[in-house]
């Protein structure tokens, strides 16, 4: 649990202030959040801390009331740190040297360098995907093979085999449903499947019913076909693994978007997080199917569960756009995806620096864009310090807004600055006592 909530909170500082750097930083005389190479990132970014934080407050309220939720665990474990590994990614492309030069200033390069260790600690993701999630979920969450596994162990032969019949044929009932369920569902493409709400959400909760039968129908059979051995068919197990996860974190997901209160500005984080969550159950799903030993089940399964293919594809320009435009500007919306997060704007707090600075720049755009227009010339916006000294004698600007503008360049130089340091400062200080010590060892 620790792991993947210090991911989560990672991710959500992480993107809000991406988001104030790519709006403050310029390049070509444009913040480099305008570009939309910057805005896919931006959105990857937001997306998935969106994401996150949903998996997180559902999953810790089972610990907190006591529960020990292995499986989710693991999905919560290898899921957001692999998340966090991306967030941390697109989040040094945007900040480039900014990043990469370590210093006080410096608020991303050591979160960078400890992204390896929660990959690797407490279970390392390699196995936790291959091994863990289904193997422990299939016994786990299945509501009949974990029973027929305990009535086997049963001494007594006839209390046995009462408890095994009632597990198996409880368990033929199960399979036969769910191949029904998951033709009706493929056959409709889930149009009569129910939904809790009918706004653009209800297509959502259909598709995760459907991939719920398909998860239960491709188990069942390849614990047939495959018996024991499918534990030892780790990337297939993944893959079944992988569909469990992306079921779970769609439905924290839209859990998440229900209790605060269904607001359509959140709709395009809704939006990203779940049409990536259902693509990359499709892909998993493909990916299984193409893989499965017996072909000709193979081939019989992909008619039941993607007769037609993909159904979900990813995130539209539109919607990504809406998210870095969102992470580069102050709203209720990117207040509550960095809810919780040391946002304070005091001395020392380099997060706080940049939602501070981030204001001071809006305020001072127009101020900025009334001296271009006076002078008429498009300047670049730098050295505002002077250009407002220029203004303030010339009468464009009052005195107030000078000031604006010499906060604002101080603030936006401390942004997009690196960490430097004089010679003086990195030349290894060496203690006279300790040199005199290693010569009179030198000399016994």
């Amino acid at each position: 649990i620790t792991l993947p909530s210090s991911a989560a909170g990672g991710a959500k500082s992480v993107s809000l202030a991406t988001g104030a750097y790519a709006r403050i930083r310029r390049q070509f005389r444009m913040p480099v959040g305008h570009m939309e190479g910057v805005e896919e990132m931006l959105a990857r970014i937001g997306g998935n801390a969106y994401l996150m934080d949903g998996v997180t407050r559902f999953s810790t309220v089972g610990v907190d009331l006591g529960e020990k939720p292995s499986v989710i665990s693991a999905i919560c474990k290898y899921h957001l740190t692999e998340k966090m590994r991306q967030v941390m990614d697109d989040s040094m492309d945007v900040h480039g040297g900014k990043g990469v030069m370590l210093g006080p200033n410096n608020y991303l390069g050591r979160g960078y360098q400890g992204v390896p260790i929660s990959i690797t600690v407490e279970g390392a993701n390699i196995l936790t995907r291959n091994m863990m999630i289904f193997g422990q979920g299939a016994m786990r969450c299945h509501p009949f093979v974990l029973k027929e596994l305990q009535a086997a162990a049963i001494e007594d032969k006839k209390e046995a085999l009462v408890a095994f019949d009632k597990a198996v044929f409880g368990h033929i009932g199960f399979a036969v449903a769910n191949t029904v369920r998951s033709i009706w569902f493929s056959l409709t493409n889930g149009a009569f499947s129910s939904a809790p709400f009918t706004d653009e959400t209800a297509r959502y909760y259909k598709l995760m019913q459907g991939y719920s039968a398909n998860l239960a129908l491709l188990t069942d059979v390849s614990m047939g076909v495959l018996g024991g051995d499918l534990k030892r068919r780790e990337r297939l197990s993944a893959r079944l693994g992988d569909i469990l996860s992306g079921i779970y974190m769609g439905s924290t997901t839209l859990k998440r978007f229900d209790e605060e209160g269904r607001l359509k500005e959140d709709l395009p984080l809704l939006h990203w997080a779940m049409q990536t969550t259902l693509h990359d159950i499709e892909t998993a799903i493909e990916d299984f199917l193409a893989n499965f030993p017996n072909k000709a089940i193979a081939v019989a399964l992909r008619v039941m569960v993607l007769p037609v293919g993909r159904r979900v594809g990813k995130p539209s320009d539109k919607t990504e756009h809406a998210i870095a435009k969102m992470l580069q500007t102050p709203s209720t919306s990117r207040s509550r995806l960095g809810h919780g997060q040391y946002l304070s704007r005091e001395d020392g707090s380099l997060f706080g620096d940049l939602e501070q600075t981030l204001d001071d720049v809006l305020l001072c755009e127009p101020i900025f864009d009334r001296i271009c227009k006076h002078k008429k010339a498009k300047l670049p916006f730098t050295r505002l310090d002077v250009l407002a000294d220029e203004a303030l004698a010339e009468g464009i600007i009052d005195q107030s807004e000078a000031d604006l503008m010499h906060k604002t360049e101080a603030g936006r130089l401390r942004t997009i600055n690196v960490d430097d340091f004089d010679h003086e400062e990195l030349v290894a200080k060496i203690n006279s006592s300790t040199v005199a010590k290693k010569k009179s060892g030198k000399a016994a």
